[in-house]
């Protein structure tokens, strides 16, 4: 068992997310009760997550992907307000770390990602800015787009959307999970051979195929239910924690 603020300093100590300029607050979102023993864990606040949770009497819940994003509405209105009921009425903390987790070198999405693909990592690709969050690396044996996406679909349980930028194998690759897709400029400057994401935009095809780098869409949720996971087990060994991840469907 360990204390709200216990768990909130070292998650913070842990994640550093004073180091990032994100899209929502990092940390602790909606305050439950003080002393916490079972700790629920998963990809996004959804209501089907909340009322797994109640099911489980979790006392917490830390996920990727929580509320009161920027230039979200402030009313407390509709889904919004069944949502924050739920954690309300039943006293249950919600911790949510957003890029921090993303990032994180061990426990991170990337990170923990590279462990699932046998990626090995050799640096980090920074997007549009700093502190870097996605990774590049190589395959550990070289394949071409189809024998890397048939193995991506059996690790991940997901098919990849592939875009084919040319006809060479895939050696080296850079990879950042759920809505990165942006980063594929930067991983074609670096001359890697393929860029791994979750979702793709319309642009993202022609921009794979005038660079010349085969691009990757293997799912935002399944690119990102693996940080949470890590994270979850990471807690609940280190403070004697009861912990479920409970992994809500989400084809997208």
């Amino acid at each position: 068992m360990i204390t709200r603020t216990e768990l909130l300093a070292y998650l913070d100590e842990l994640l550093e997310p004073s180091r990032f300029q994100d899209y929502c607050p990092n940390g602790l979102q909606v305050e439950g009760k003080q002393q916490i023993n079972i700790l629920v864990t998963g990809v996004t606040a959804s209501q089907a997550l909340l009322d797994a949770a109640v099911a489980n009497n979790a006392d917490a819940i830390l996920v990727h992907h929580g509320y009161f994003w920027r230039g979200e509405a402030p009313a407390v209105t509709g889904l919004k307000y069944q949502r924050l009921k739920t954690l309300l009425t039943r006293d249950i903390n919600l911790f949510a770390y957003h890029l921090p987790l993303d990032a994180h070198a061990e426990l991170g999405n990337n990170a923990q990602l590279a462990k699932i693909l046998d990626l090995e990592v050799d640096g980090r690709i920074s997007g549009t800015g700093e502190p870097a969050i996605g990774l590049c690396g190589c395959l550990k044996v070289a394949q071409s787009l189809s024998e890397f996406s048939s193995f991506i679909a059996n690790r991940l349980g997901r098919e990849p959307t592939t875009i084919a930028g040319h006809n060479r194998d895939i050696n080296t690759l850079g990879w950042c999970t759920g809505a990165a897709q942006g980063y594929i400029q930067q991983a074609a400057e670096l001359g890697l051979d393929a860029f791994i994401s979750g979702e793709a935009s319309e642009q993202t095809t022609h921009l794979a195929r005038e660079l010349g780098i085969h691009y990757i869409a293997a799912g935002h949720h399944a690119t990102e239910r693996y940080g949470a996971k890590a994270l979850g087990e990471h807690l609940a060994e280190h403070f004697d924690l009861q912990h479920h991840f409970i992994d809500i469907d989400n084809p997208v």
